[in-house]
């Protein structure tokens, strides 16, 4: 399989081209260019995130845990918080992903399972459409489709390095497949992948639906949160 820093050489390239189609073609602002354009050089790392130990896990954790709550600050300020109710947040986010997240992937998941994967990837597009908010939905979709990019060049250059020139002769590795995959061999982890995908299409199919009374600029955003819990309530 291909090395860390190849995997982030080929994702930070591919961020760099889908950085200037944002820009120069679909009218994104060079500063959303260029945050899409880092996010999909992340993204290169994560599906090592099913690493045991070494520099992607670590690596990619630190990354991870200090991007996301910068991505998060304008859905808190969106919540009507307060600066400092802001910086908590951050914090908490950070420290969740860094050690609780972490402690999670070392115990739950496996070297090329269902991280390594097609439905993994709409996983981490789908987290990132939720984290990354946005007025404009269709910058939303940009950085999901970012990250996805960037998740994907890893899973195409873990398959093109199970492919090894010998002579004339090509040789394939018993980890050929194990990456551009639908499923695996486990049935528990293909149906908890699933069940995830699902989850997470469905908040991201209702969460502009729900955000979407906090985007009035003159309104007070603790009166919106009131009103939005006891319209639920009332339902």
């Amino acid at each position: 399989m291909a090395d860390f820093k190849t995997h982030i050489a080929v994702s930070s390239l591919c961020g760099a081209g889908y950085a200037g189609a944002g820009y120069l073609m679909w009218d994104f602002t060079w500063s959303t260019s260029c945050l899409t354009a880092g996010l999909c050089g992340l993204a290169g790392m994560l599906p090592d995130l099913d690493s045991d130990s070494g520099i992607p896990l670590r690596e990619t954790l630190a990354f991870s845990a200090a991007v996301i709550p910068l991505l998060m600050i304008e859905r808190f300020a969106l919540l009507g918080m307060t600066p400092e109710e802001i910086a908590l947040s951050g914090a908490s986010v950070y420290f969740m992903m860094r050690f609780g997240v972490g402690n999670l992937l070392k115990r739950y998941t496996v070297h090329r399972g269902m991280f390594h994967s097609l439905p993994g990837m709409l996983m981490v597009g789908l987290v990132a459409f939720l984290v990354c908010q946005s007025q404009d939905l269709n910058v939303r979709y940009y950085k999901a489709g970012g990250v996805m990019l960037g998740y994907l060049s890893h899973l195409c250059m873990d398959e093109l390095y199970s492919i090894e020139w010998i002579g004339f002769r090509i040789r394939i590795k018993k980890s050929f497949g194990t990456a551009l995959k639908l499923y695996s061999r486990n049935l528990w982890g293909d149906a908890s992948a699933y069940i995830k995908l699902i989850l997470l299409t469905w908040l991201a199919m209702n969460d502009p639906v729900w955000m979407k009374p906090y985007d009035r600029p003159d309104a007070n955003q603790r009166t919106i949160m009131a009103e939005t819990l006891l319209d639920r309530i009332r339902k």
